[in-house]
């Protein structure tokens, strides 16, 4: 089974589990530790799941875009930054700009971006495993084992290497 798959059936069975643990690693000692074997296991992750396969950051969730990201993207697309917030981009609750629409509308029936080389920031940084201070961000890192396979894959392993 890969990991695509095992995630699709088992990350909403261990959502709880995976809460739970997410949350008691946010008062471990041993971040630095917890952030090497995030890194090692997102890098094997990402060797063995092809994003284009399974897409579905892009399919249900929304980057914040900042306005650095809303002038890239208008330079790119040879538009004004403002035809650019108009036609793809509404102001979420906490006050950011978020694409109006899911899936992206920069996504393609390829799952290939359209923008990719100048995708925002957030789409970019997506998962977030790669980055430091993994133990302060349980309940983001939650949501994504729900979201993206690479994040349960990460979350399961560090389990695995908690229990040794």
């Amino acid at each position: 089974m890969d990991l695509i798959d095992k995630w699709k059936s088992q990350a909403k069975a261990k959502s709880k589990e995976n809460q739970n643990f997410l949350k008691r690693l946010k008062k471990s000692r041993n971040s630095k530790q917890i952030d090497e074997w995030v890194n090692e296991a997102d890098e094997e992750a990402f060797e063995r799941i092809d994003c284009l396969a399974c897409a579905n950051c892009c399919k249900t969730i929304s980057p914040v875009v900042t306005t650095t990201d809303v002038k890239r993207i208008a330079s790119a697309l040879r538009m004004k930054t403002t035809e650019v917030v108009e036609t793809y981009l509404k102001v979420d609750h906490e006050g950011d700009y978020v694409m109006n629409s899911q899936p992206c509308p920069f996504l393609g029936s390829d799952n290939y971006c359209s923008i990719y080389e100048h995708r925002p920031k957030g789409c970019r940084d997506y998962p977030l495993t790669h980055m430091r201070g993994f133990t302060q961000r349980p309940a983001l890192h939650h949501k994504n084992t729900l979201t993206c396979p690479a994040v349960f894959h990460v979350v399961e392993t560090l389990k695995e290497k908690m229990t040794k």
